[in-house]
């Protein structure tokens, strides 16, 4: 899996894990949907994304990687 699909996949899975304890466990929580959403929003203007940075040190290749080290 590329490095930009595991993100997407990361902030689903953070998105549905934050309605799940907001229902079960306490309305607070509700914030860390909004804080994935602001952080979501933030990356598609600045291209900064933490979550990123984590999975490519994990040794996750971005799409341009991984065509290049097919050829």
């Amino acid at each position: 899996m590329s490095l930009e699909r595991s993100v997407t996949a990361f902030a689903g899975f953070m998105v549905l894990l934050s309605l799940v304890l907001t229902y079960w466990v306490h309305p607070l929580f509700v914030w860390l949907t909004a804080f994935v959403g602001a952080n979501l929003l933030q990356s598609a203007f600045t291209g900064f994304c933490p979550a990123a940075i984590v999975m490519r040190k994990m040794g996750i290749r971005s799409d341009r990687e991984q065509a290049a080290a097919t050829r």
